[in-house]
């Protein structure tokens, strides 16, 4: 019975892989897979025809040769099965559509203030399902909604335990799907984000993304490959913490006695570094700080350096006691580009050990990377399965 076991584990765990591996690429032949993956031809025969019985992967034409018989081109039908992500913020909900390719397919961003009342409840069901109408047009598509809050959740209690941001303890997770039709799964933003920005890396390793967004927080990402495990949870590159807080930068103290921060405390990074720091300089939009200091303007030229020099504080801290990359992200981390070599020198200046501070990268996706990852659990689930 052990033997069957092991035999029926060893094949899901072969078909997972290959599958995997198709996944990722647009056109393959089963020979490039064996070769890739290191299994024989007769195993990856067998898996592709069970993987195009499940609709999984389609035959695609064929390769061209180089000599001799041409390969028939295998490619993954991506939009087999889909997602979607609501990312809910103090001002906003955003809203992306994502399939088995990982991808952004569509986003949205609406201006709705958070309140814990159901008029706000109903008014984000009411903008799921219509999302939801547009782009899903195949219900036994649809995997269900990932939903990313700035705050502290706990999935064993499902609950919200915290949320400064929001404003909210103790929030049933049912409070917020009273008005939406189909599966959650609820994560921290900076959680969902590190997701999202590691989701499709073939290289792991250690890492801190923080995202700098109208709150600030983190997620501290573990050199661990969990996609070779076939019970495979995205959540497994992830350290959470003893109460799932781990990553929770926003909140330490940058500046002793420093100014006020929407949790009650004084000069925590959060107050600092946070989006709203120059969005409130330009009614809100990110985007207009930035072209306006792209126009060499004076009072935001000096507005930004003062932000770096509080950011590369808390880099330098950060990489004293992780001694790991770490990626700026969020919707500061979306304009930081030309400014990352004036963040790295700030930093380098205040590291010990090395003047180096190339560990610090800007983020890989640019829009609504919250709501991408949190779609991307129910990717991820269900790839897991196959």
């Amino acid at each position: 019975m052990r033997r069957l076991s092991n035999n029926i584990d060893v094949k899901r765990r072969n078909r997972n892989q290959i599958f995997r591996y198709v996944n990722k690429h647009q056109r393959i032949s089963k020979p490039e897979i064996s070769h890739a993956l290191h299994l024989s031809i007769p195993t990856v025969l067998h898996m592709i025809n069970e993987l195009l019985a499940m609709g999984l992967v389609k035959k695609d034409g064929e390769l061209q040769s180089t000599g001799g018989r041409k390969a028939v081109a295998i490619s993954p039908v991506h939009d087999k099965k889909s997602s979607i992500g609501i990312d809910i913020t103090r001002n906003h909900i955003g809203l992306v559509h994502t399939d088995l390719s990982g991808q952004v397919l569509k986003y949205t961003r609406l201006s709705k203030p958070y309140k814990n009342d159901s008029a706000y409840y109903k008014a984000l069901g009411a903008m799921a399902m219509d999302f939801k109408k547009e782009n899903i047009k195949e219900e036994d598509a649809f995997l269900g909604y990932g939903i990313s809050v700035p705050g502290i959740v706990e999935p064993e209690m499902e609950r919200i335990k915290h949320s400064h941001a929001l404003g909210i303890t103790n929030v049933a997770f049912h409070v917020f799907t009273q008005y939406i039709s189909g599966d959650t799964i609820f994560i921290n933003d900076a959680n969902a984000a590190a997701i999202a920005e590691i989701y499709n890396d073939d290289q792991p390793y250690d890492a801190l993304y923080l995202s700098l967004s109208n709150s600030v927080g983190g997620a501290i990402i573990k050199n661990s490959d969990a996609r070779s495990n076939e019970d495979n949870q995205i959540h497994d590159r992830l350290y959470l913490g003893d109460n799932w807080r781990g990553g929770e930068v926003g909140h330490t103290t940058l500046v002793p006695g420093g100014e006020k921060c929407y949790c009650g405390k004084n000069g925590c990074f959060d107050v600092y570094c946070s989006a709203e720091k120059l969005a409130n300089l330009t009614e809100g939009k990110l985007g207009i700080f930035f072209e306006e200091l792209e126009k060499g303007n004076k009072n935001f030229q000096k507005m930004w350096e003062e932000y770096l020099e509080y950011l590369a504080i808390q880099v330098n801290n950060l990489r004293m006691i992780f001694d790991c990359k770490i990626i700026i992200g969020g919707y500061v981390g979306s304009f930081i580009d030309p400014s990352i070599e004036k963040l790295r020198e700030k930093a380098a200046k205040r590291n010990t050990f090395e003047k180096d501070a190339s560990y610090i990268v800007p983020c890989r996706y640019r829009y609504e990377t919250s709501a991408l990852g949190a779609a991307l659990q129910h990717i991820e689930k269900y790839i897991s399965s196959v």
